[in-house]
């Protein structure tokens, strides 16, 4: 995914699932309060669009998908490419594919129940395998464009210790809650990657892309920074754009927070009845 448009598609598409399920998780959270509360990973869609009850999991495991197909088309040439790189990012997608799928498949045959736990088990392995091949990554993140990474990692590891509580105690309202947030997290992480690392005006003040010729007129390489200075800047200014982030996702959460306990009708936008069939 070396590229500025992959990221920024990757990360719009997991900043919205992450608003879907923040937004939903409060609303949930409000509607049947903590006695009654139950974590969910994915959530249909309510009147008056129930005929798309299953959008979520059909647009994850769509989106997987075709970011699998997108890893082995060798772009702008019609034929596949099977590089070692490429395969890391593609079984990513496919453990997120799988979760859906098989989540959908148990929805649609009326066995979740029977199934029950399983699908934050496939959760917890999305993750998981997330991080293992993040962490022992093919590509030589070095530097600025290292320190991104990492960051990135901080928050999967985070995730995965969400999922895993959430899996193990249904009824923890933070822990979903807070699994939801690290999604838009990721998300927003993941597109402010592709603008800093692979736009060079936003490249930091010190720094420039060192842009490698690959026979395909693909941008591929790092940024680098001219001295050690201009790489600690650089560093400090990533550690800047995370806390930003975050704050911008705790101040939007704080808002529909409030909104919802305020709102009479908040309660409303989730129908009680939809959750009682599920």
């Amino acid at each position: 995914m070396g590229q500025l448009v992959p990221h920024v598609a990757s990360g719009f598409a997991f900043t919205l699932l992450g608003l879907w399920h923040t937004v939903n998780t409060i609303k949930t959270y409000n509607l049947k309060g903590s006695s009654n509360f139950k974590v969910r990973f994915w959530y249909p869609l309510d009147q008056p669009f129930s005929k798309f009850k299953y959008l979520e999991l059909i647009f994850v495991f769509s989106f997987s998908i075709i970011a699998i197909f997108r890893q082995f088309w060798d772009f702008p040439f019609v034929h596949l490419s099977f590089k070692v790189i490429n395969l890391e990012h593609a079984s990513m997608f496919l453990h997120l594919a799988i979760f859906s799928g098989f989540t959908l498949y148990n929805e649609l045959n009326r066995s979740s129940n029977v199934l029950s736990g399983i699908d934050g088990v496939f959760a917890a392995c999305v993750f998981s395998q997330e991080l293992f091949l993040l962490h022992f990554h093919s590509a030589d993140h070095n530097g600025i464009e290292g320190h991104y990474h990492w960051l990135l990692q901080v928050i999967v590891f985070a995730s995965l210790v969400s999922v895993i509580v959430a899996a193990c105690c249904p009824s923890n309202f933070p822990a979903a809650l807070i699994l939801s947030l690290l999604v838009v997290l990721q998300g927003c992480w993941f597109m402010n990657m592709g603008f800093m690392l692979w736009v060079p005006n936003l490249v930091p003040k010190g720094c420039s892309m060192r842009v490698m010729d690959n026979g395909k007129d693909e941008m591929l390489g790092a940024v680098i920074c001219a001295s050690e200075e201009a790489d600690m800047r650089a560093r400090a200014l990533a550690n800047l754009q995370f806390s930003w982030i975050l704050a911008g996702i705790l101040i939007f959460t704080g808002i529909i927070s409030i909104k919802c306990t305020k709102s009479e009708n908040c309660s409303s936008k989730i129908q009680l009845t939809d959750y009682e069939q599920l």
